[in-house]
């Protein structure tokens, strides 16, 4: 799953300015807090607020389980309700904030408990401000008590306004994420303004684990991932095949209507390709290692479609007439994730895009730029995924990644957010987000349990053709440079099937199904008449399910299964020529002779 914006939908205020961001922040404060009363010597490091929640980085003298965090937990309340108040407290200098490292943020127990702390310290830039942020209260006895820790903040006033919250995980974590360092314990938690919002945060990540994509694909016997092959290439089964062919066979039947022309291009190519697109410099820690030929020639596994499809329209001189030049593949391409990154099929090593490429007059760009966010729209509204918003991404000026003029970069924006514009389609800017040779539309989807994932995109880009040096001959008898639009409304088919398998729990829509139809003769005198029924509906995913169980046990399996349609065989249905049919939501749906079934089907 991609990262989505973090913006408060109501009041448009950036995550990390929120009051929210701010709690959880704190949540974590109060964590360590608890955890250096209950393991005195442990050594903290950092405590951020996350999308989600927050976790803290802490090396133990001792092992900590998840059946530890329910103690934690407990103090945490304890401290919460004693409402201390939050302050902070900035260092007048270097050696000040060293001496409070040292004396207040260890409670005086030695430097080594504060290593962490001082690499932190050295780290902050000259000139910028040290503060840190404090935890007090005063016992029944008239002492004191605080905890402090070295942070920029910002947090809550006071620990009682930290009151739904819940510690999810524990995890290992190297020190700065460098594998050379030592090996942390990680504590995840979670926290919310509300107890309604952090009971239903809760309710969705128990949701989310029964829908889990990896769990059902195995169940459901539609992919599977092998050793003997590596991390994240899975091989697909029948039943995740169908799903992949029925999805397939949708787009390219709407792309013919909309005057695409299919390609296929090699799964390698020449490093020399990719150092003319720009993906050498971009992508060189995505991309696999080069391999050599007998001529010392570099290949690459490709990890774009878009420059093959660039060679295809170099291959001869184009007029005005041809354009738009619209080229679909679905194209499988290959980048070295690192294993920590990967998720079942929903980010792996390979996958297949459903990649298109248009090139396009200046004249043209804008409706063939609608015409793409039409066909995005179009299928996500085919697949059920009518809850979506959408995003342009910008490039960051302060980043050197991006490729191109500034001028083209101008235009492209503009040429997106006017089209955007003219739909009525609101859209927020994300800067950043674009792709490193051109500005682009993402459409962020909601999936069933409220979850974002960013999935379609649309890309328009000035500057591969500028690299290619691609051309038209214009009306003028001049040579002129055509846009590229890069578009790609699955993202991803791996991708895609892994949210559908979520968002639907596996309950494919019926044209969508593995198995569309069992067909379950009662006894095997009944075989006979079934398989005349199967194979009369052959132009469906029908499945004769034969075995010498007991109809119940059938039905179960094939419910478990989440088939959609059953039609039960028996003794009457032969006699009157019909078929009993039972529906995986309604049940049974009563007997119908076979052009009433077909009728049915169709319908549907």
């Amino acid at each position: 799953m991609s990262q989505v914006s973090t913006l408060n939908k109501e009041t448009q205020i950036p995550y990390h300015e929120s009051h929210l961001f701010k709690l959880r922040h704190s949540a974590a404060h109060l964590m360590a807090q608890a955890i250096t009363e209950l393991y005195p010597g442990c050594k903290l490091s950092i405590g951020p607020a996350i999308e989600n929640g927050f976790y803290y980085d802490i090396e133990f003298s001792e092992a900590i389980k998840e059946e530890d965090l329910s103690r934690i937990e407990k103090r945490m309340k304890e401290l919460a309700k004693l409402d201390q108040p939050i302050t902070c407290k900035k260092a007048v200098s270097r050696d000040d904030a060293k001496n409070i490292i040292l004396k207040e943020c260890t409670l005086g127990q030695g430097e080594e408990t504060a290593i962490y702390k001082l690499e932190l310290l050295d780290a902050i830039p000259e000139g910028d401000a040290i503060t840190f942020y404090e935890q007090s209260r005063t016992d029944r006895k008239g002492e004191k008590h605080h905890f402090i820790d070295l942070c920029r903040g910002p947090h809550v006033s006071s620990t009682k306004q930290i009151k739904h919250f819940k510690l999810m995980s524990i995890a290992g974590a190297y020190w700065r994420g460098n594998v050379k360092n030592k090996q942390l314990t990680r504590i995840y938690g979670t926290a919310f303004e509300t107890a309604e919002e952090l009971e239903h945060y809760l309710y969705v990540l128990e949701e989310a684990k029964k829908r889990d994509h990896r769990i059902l694909g195995k169940e459901l016997g539609l992919f599977m991932f092998s050793k003997n092959i590596g991390s994240g290439l899975p091989l697909w089964l029948p039943k995740g095949t169908a799903i992949r062919e029925a999805l397939t066979d949708f787009l390219k039947k709407e792309q013919i209507r909309r005057g695409y022309q299919g390609v296929i291009t090699p799964h390698l190519a020449s490093s020399k390709l990719f150092e003319k697109s720009g993906h050498l410099i971009t992508y060189k820690d995505k991309m696999f290692p080069f391999m050599e030929d007998d001529d010392d020639q570099a290949f690459i596994m490709k990890p774009m479609n878009c420059p093959f499809h660039i060679e295809i329209y170099a291959s001869q001189m184009r007029s005005y007439r041809e354009l738009p030049l619209r080229l679909a593949e679905f194209g499988t391409v290959y980048r070295f994730e690192q294993s920590g990154e990967l998720a079942g099929i929903l980010r792996a090593r390979s996958f297949t895009q459903d990649d298109a490429h248009l090139f396009v007059t200046p004249a043209q760009l804008e409706e063939e730029f609608l015409g793409v966010v039409e066909l995005t729209m179009g299928v996500l509204k085919k697949l059920g995924l009518t809850d979506f918003r959408a995003r342009v991404g910008t490039r960051d000026p302060d980043d050197s990644k991006y490729v191109g003029s500034d001028e083209n970069w101008e235009l492209a924006q503009k040429s997106i957010e006017y089209a955007c514009q003219k739909i009525g389609m609101n859209y927020e800017v994300s800067q950043g987000d674009a792709a490193f040779y051109g500005p682009k539309l993402d459409l962020i989807i909601k999936d069933a349990l409220g979850r974002e994932w960013q999935m379609g995109t649309v890309q328009v880009d000035y500057n591969l053709p500028d690299r290619f040096q691609l051309e038209y001959i214009g009306e003028d008898g001049l040579p002129h440079r055509p846009i590229m639009i890069h578009r790609a409304p699955f993202g991803s088919l791996e991708r895609m099937i892994g949210l559908l398998t979520e968002h639907y729990s596996g309950a494919f829509p019926f044209w969508m199904a593995p198995v569309q139809i069992a067909v379950i003769p009662i006894a095997d005198r009944h075989i006979e008449y079934a398989e005349k029924i199967a194979h009369e509906l052959n132009s469906y995913r029908v499945h004769l399910d034969s075995r010498r169980e007991t109809l119940g046990k059938k039905i179960r399996e094939n419910q478990l299964q989440k088939v959609p349609y059953m039609l039960i065989i028996g003794d009457k249905d032969i006699e009157q020529n019909t078929v009993s049919l039972r529906s995986r939501e309604q049940g049974d749906k009563g007997s119908m002779n076979l052009e009433e079934l077909r009728n049915y089907l169709e319908n549907l």
